[in-house]
């Protein structure tokens, strides 16, 4: 009687775990439309970033499209969490390229335009002309990593300056501690280029021209993103979550498209 009973349940759990499967086959076809819908999502995005990339000319100017789109994400996350609300513009420090190339693009988002592209130098322990070692930690004299936002404006002793705040935790959040800035210096210029065969290095701020200082400075203050990028880095943040960038240029995307329209009628008219 006990092995009736024993094998009464045994068949009973087999039972069991069968229909489970069941159920669970049944779910597939629903993970598969949202699988499908993302992905759809997802290369309307990417679309999305390449025609932005291509109507500023970032490639003409020795930006990644790769790079852009991190950039790009995350800016779209930043405004999402509501932490920069007016000025469209972004600017990339991408410290994949040498000290000698100009590596600072300043782009106008609302526009698809690229502003200005010039030198921005790293930190003097991060590396000679090509940066490979990136710091959180104060008195490192290296660059930080990561998406910052632009702070109040003031006279220090590299003249008119920026502050920055840092917003990826572990990276670069120790920015206002370091007293890490954007300030102008002399040894960011082809003469130093010219003299030592690249340009000279920071105690960690993304120091520009002396010449241009007071008009990027112009132009990016006001709560803008800033992203320094190094791809080879051990680097990952909240703000590159694609899907949620996604959604939102989804949710603006007759006013994108118009947009994008009209950047390439005038780049035609340009070219005829």
């Amino acid at each position: 009687m006990r092995r009736n009973i024993l094998g009464f349940v045994t068949i009973f759990l087999v039972g069991m775990s069968i229909v489970g499967t069941s159920w669970k086959a049944a779910e597939h076809p629903k993970t598969k439309q949202e699988y499908i819908f993302n992905t759809s999502k997802d290369s309307t995005y990417n679309c999305y970033v390449s025609d932005i990339y291509h109507a500023a000319q970032l490639d003409s100017a020795g930006l990644s499209e790769t790079v852009f789109e991190k950039a790009l994400t995350g800016f779209y996350n930043l405004k999402y969490s509501g932490l920069i609300q007016s000025k469209s513009i972004l600017t990339i420090a991408d410290f994949d390229q040498e000290s000698c190339k100009k590596r600072l693009y300043i782009i106008d988002l609302e526009n698809n335009k690229l502003l200005m592209n010039t030198w921005v130098a790293h930190g003097q322990n991060s590396g000679a002309d090509m940066p490979a070692s990136f710091s959180n930690t104060p008195n490192s004299n290296q660059s930080s990593l990561g998406f910052y936002i632009t702070g109040e404006i003031y006279n220090g002793k590299h003249g008119r300056s920026l502050k920055l705040d840092g917003m990826d935790l572990g990276f670069n959040d120790k920015a206002r501690e370091r007293a890490i800035v954007l300030h102008g210096a002399n040894y960011v210029s082809q003469g130093t280029i010219d003299q030592l065969g690249r340009l000279g290095r920071s105690q960690g701020c993304p120091a520009v021209s002396s010449k241009l200082s007071d008009q990027i400075i112009k132009t990016i203050s006001g709560q803008t993103v800033l992203f320094i990028n190094s791809s080879n880095q051990n680097y990952n943040s909240q703000f590159l979550n694609e899907t949620l960038a996604a959604s939102m240029v989804s949710n603006q995307q007759e006013v994108f498209a118009a947009k994008i329209e009209q950047h390439q009628l005038q780049l035609q008219k340009n070219t005829n």
